[in-house]
Order: C-alpha cells, then sequence, then structure tokens
C-alpha cells in the first residue's frame, strides 16, 4: 500500500484502537512527555468545585498537598470543613472566572485594589464579595472581615511563591464583574450577599481570546516570582448550575466549556514544557462512558468517574505510583461505577436563592 501521513502514527491516534476496542473504564487519553511530580513536591490547587475532586485524590493519592492557609488551633475538623480550611491551598473558594485567578494574583502582591471591598447580607452580617461562603455565619463587622482578608492574601501571596505544581480547574465562562475596575466575582451580587444595582455590576460571558489572555497572564505573574513552578490546566466537566443568558443552560453550558478547553489547548499548545493540559474533561464528559460518570442530576461527578480521571493523572505525572489499569475484572469495572461524594459549590448558592 502506499505510504500516507497517517501510515505510521500509534494506535492511540485512531478511535477504533485507542477508544471503540478499549474497555471504558480503560481508555487513557493522558499526555505524553509530561512534567513528574514527586511526593516531596508542594501540589497547590484552584478553581471550580471539581478542583476539590482533584485535592481530595491528591491527598488520598499521598502526594504533598500544599495549604497556606490552615485552620486555626481549636476548630473542631468539622467546623474548619465549614469554613473552607484545606478545602484549596488557601481560603479563596470557588475560582470560576479565568479573570479571578490573574486578580487574585494582582490582589496577593499589591497590584490590584478593588473598590468594592464588603457585601452586607440581609442578616446583618457581612461577607467578602470576593469569596462570599468561606464564613456561613458571616463576619460582624466591615473591620473583622477587612483583616481576615489581609491573612488571606498573605497566604495566596505564600502559595504562589512557593508551590511547585500548581493544578487550575477551569470553570465557566459567565459571572459578573463591578463595573468601576473591572473586578471579577464569583457569585452575582444579591445570591449571597450584597443586592444587585445594574448600574454597579455587569454580566459578562466571555470568549476564548479573553480566556486564553488570562490563562497567559496567570502563567506570565506566577513564573515571575517563581520560574520553576509547573502548572497542569484541567476544564471541570461539572454542567452550569444555571445561566443568566436567556436560552436554555444546556446551550449555555456547551459554550462555556468549549471556549475553556479550546483556550486551555490554544495555550498548552505553545509548548512550554511547565505548562501542560490534563484531560479531566475529555474523560468525564466523553460518549464513550455513556453518563456512567454523572450521578442522577446529571451534573454531579461519580466516585468512579474521579477515580479513572485519577488513575490517568497518576500514570501521567506520578508513573512509579500508578495503579494497574482495572481492565481484565469484571467486578472491579462494576466497582468502578459506584458511589458519590459531596464537594462545596458556590454555584448551587444560585438555586438556593431563588427556592
Amino acid at each position: 500500500m502506499a505510504s500516507n501521513p497517517y501510515s505510521d502514527l500509534p494506535a492511540e491516534q485512531f478511535w477504533r484502537k485507542a477508544v471503540a476496542n478499549v474497555a471504558p473504564f480503560a481508555v487513557d487519553p493522558r499526555p505524553h512527555g509530561a512534567f513528574t511530580i514527586a511526593r516531596t513536591d508542594r501540589v497547590a490547587t484552584a478553581g471550580s468545585c471539581f478542583a476539590q475532586r482533584v485535592a481530595q485524590a491528591l491527598r488520598s493519592a499521598g502526594f504533598n498537598f500544599h495549604v497556606t492557609e490552615a485552620a486555626p488551633g481549636g476548630l473542631s475538623p468539622a467546623e474548619a470543613e465549614a469554613r473552607q480550611f484545606g478545602t484549596y491551598t488557601a481560603r479563596y473558594g470557588n475560582l470560576y472566572l479565568t479573570r479571578q485567578f490573574t486578580q487574585l494574583f494582582d490582589r496577593a502582591f499589591g497590584r490590584f485594589e478593588p473598590e468594592l471591598t464588603v457585601w452586607e447580607r440581609p442578616d446583618g452580617r457581612y461577607v467578602d464579595p470576593f469569596r462570599p461562603t468561606i464564613e456561613p455565619a458571616g463576619f460582624d463587622s466591615p473591620a473583622a472581615m477587612a483583616a481576615s482578608r489581609e491573612a488571606h492574601l498573605a497566604a495566596v501571596r505564600r502559595m504562589f511563591e512557593t508551590l511547585d505544581v500548581f493544578v487550575v480547574t477551569l470553570g465557566l465562562t459567565e459571572g459578573f464583574r463591578y463595573r468601576a475596575d473591572g473586578a471579577a466575582l464569583p457569585l452575582a451580587p444579591g445570591v449571597a450577599g450584597g443586592s444587585f444595582d445594574p448600574d454597579l455590576y455587569e454580566f459578562v460571558n466571555v470568549g476564548a481570546a479573553e480566556v486564553t489572555a488570562d490563562l497567559r497572564g496567570l502563567s506570565d505573574r506566577l513564573w515571575s516570582v517563581n520560574p520553576a513552578a509547573r502548572v497542569i490546566l484541567t476544564v471541570s466537566p461539572v454542567p452550569l448550575i444555571a445561566t443568566y443568558l436567556p436560552q436554555h443552560v444546556m446551550i449555555s453550558n456547551t459554550y462555556s466549556k468549549a471556549v475553556l478547553r479550546a483556550a486551555a489547548g490554544e495555550v498548552c499548545a505553545a509548548g512550554d514544557p511547565r505548562l501542560v493540559y490534563f484531560p479531566s474533561f475529555d474523560l468525564i464528559t466523553s460518549n464513550v462512558n455513556a453518563g456512567r460518570y454523572y450521578a442522577e442530576d446529571q451534573r454531579s461527578i461519580t466516585d468512579a468517574g474521579v477515580r479513572h480521571v485519577m488513575r490517568c493523572f497518576l500514570a501521567t505525572f506520578a508513573p512509579d505510583s500508578a495503579r494497574p489499569t482495572l481492565a481484565s475484572s469484571a467486578g472491579a469495572s462494576a466497582a468502578e461505577f459506584e458511589g458519590t461524594a459531596g464537594v462545596i459549590c458556590d454555584e448551587e448558592q444560585i438555586e438556593r436563592s431563588v427556592a
């Protein structure tokens, strides 16, 4: 047969060989040539609620999950969890928009000070507009909230300066900003504090160009203070809980995930060895799994899905620690599709606020 550009390509580049003839729980689209993570490497996480599943799995696998904002002494484990100590490396809560990442860095290093400082809740308590759910009981005064924020930003600064690996999970393209200075918010005003005034706040649904610029801005900022840091970009497979646009939420979700996936791919395609895309989104959402990795609400990711993602993650970044694929055991394959686990997801406040 005549030679053509596809003649000598490896099996993984053909759907029939790499997908159709492989058990769903054994499909492994891991990136090649990626850096490795040592057990002593300080691994930080940030992003949407799926990032918490990644953090939990890293802990369970024995990685050095980096925490720079630990719970103060005297807190019970349950209270520490409720107040989001250890949920992420620092207590910034969910970061949904890519602009939140760059602005978090700039706030931590004194490059940006938002005009918006505090939100008041209907019960008279106060919250930080940039992490409105980290204190379930709220703060008793704006001064107390400001003191907490100052300590928090110092912890964020330490995180960026000392992390070895930063796992970033991208979640949404829809969100709200403060009009005066463009400060990006994790939740719309009025959902978990404050009140919505269209003269003060604007809705945005960002495109691939802005997301790409934000991701490049984040990596450039990180490497300016920590040149050896390595970054793993992922896209959350968790669908939008609601859309502000006048259209079906499924349409908005498809747009949002497509933009994030395209931008992540474009940024990583530049070839910097310190930056790699990991396909957690691709694994969970693939039609190959026939929806098995979603719970009954078609939104929550099952434990089986997380385990599949983390098997591939370990095989990519810590091959000496990776467990063998459970492709030969029918009993193991059945176990792969059982169980779910909850995480703290700020988006869920939207449904609660309109119930």
